[in-house]
């Protein structure tokens, strides 16, 4: 089992200065006012690269040894976190190779090409797509940097728990958007660590819940998942990830969201908010609704805003 500590995350923050921006943690007038509770919008879409995954990527590449920055390093990504290591590499002189699925944004894919990076498009699906790259780091010697499945990588993630904990000291919930579990296995150590009280959401699409069903059946097991809007939140969970028993042992609750709710999350904070944010993003305010929800001061992490055009378009206009 992973032993990540606070002082993992507080070394982490360390390492990705300079590179991942410290992002607002904003009171939502709108949101508090229509669930009956202080919400506050922790905007990880305001990274450089349009997603919190800018974290666990700088975590992780700056602790390489000079032979393996040499040899580069090796990702699976449904988007965001290739884009993440492809923005790292280039600032730390990395050669980086990265596969997403074939079915992957066509946003986060065409931001990843701005960068001097190798793309491979492989397989249908993220399932698929994650073998490949797996067989892909047998063959090539390089370090593989899992989106999830890694400790360095985690504890960049739970730095965004220790800013929020030091703008809102009197949180009392966090709810968290979950694909892999690498965010929230790393929101989960911090706030835990600094508060035991605080509550752990995690927040899943219906269509893709594969940590629920994890959970119920006490170990990991793979699913049938559908289409999500949540893209970056689809797909199975690698067997024996470290994220799994710390989301057992840490994490109060998983809550499921519609592909609706999704979507009018999206539309209203694009309408009342003018913001822009990804089906992922808009699963935790879509979550606020849920009245398992416990807390008077609530954060909801909304994770990224790489969505193409077009799909927003039509996701404002259908959701108006």
């Amino acid at each position: 089992m992973a032993d990540i500590t606070l002082r993992d995350i507080d070394q982490a923050r360390k390492r990705i200065v300079g590179v991942a921006h410290r992002t607002p943690l904003e009171h939502s007038r709108r949101l508090s006012r229509e669930h009956g509770r202080d919400v506050m919008l922790k905007l990880e879409s305001f990274q450089v690269t349009g997603s919190f995954k800018l974290r666990g990527a700088m975590s992780k590449l700056s602790l390489l040894t000079a032979d393996q920055r040499e040899s580069g390093v090796l990702t699976i990504s449904a988007g965001n976190h290739g884009l993440a290591v492809a923005h790292c590499a280039e600032a730390l002189g990395i050669n980086a190779t990265i596969v997403v699925p074939e079915s992957a944004s066509r946003a986060k894919v065409d931001a990843i090409r701005q960068y001097p990076v190798t793309l491979i498009e492989r397989g249908a699906s993220y399932d698929e797509a994650e073998r490949a790259a797996r067989a892909m780091e047998l063959e090539s010697g390089r370090t593989f940097v899992s989106p999830y499945n890694d400790e360095d990588v985690i504890a960049g993630q739970g730095t965004i728990a220790l800013e929020i904990l030091e703008d809102a000291p009197d949180v009392e919930a966090i709810i968290v958007p979950v694909g892999g579990g690498g965010l929230i296995a790393g929101v989960a150590t911090a706030a835990k660590a600094t508060n035991p009280n605080i509550k752990v959401y995690g927040v899943e699409p219906e269509a893709s819940p594969t940590m629920s069903h994890a959970l119920r059946a006490g170990r990991l097991v793979e699913i049938e998942e559908q289409k999500t809007i949540a893209d970056g939140l689809a797909g199975n969970i690698e067997p024996g990830s470290i994220t799994f028993p710390i989301v057992q042992r840490l994490v109060d609750e998983i809550l499921l969201v519609s592909e609706e709710s999704i979507r009018n999350a999206i539309s209203r904070v694009a309408r009342e908010d003018h913001v822009m944010i990804e089906g992922s993003a808009a699963a935790s305010i879509a979550a606020l609704a849920d009245p398992r929800i416990e807390g008077r001061r609530v954060v909801a992490i909304v994770t990224g805003r790489n969505i193409t055009f077009d799909l927003f378009e039509r996701v404002v206009t259908q959701n108006g």
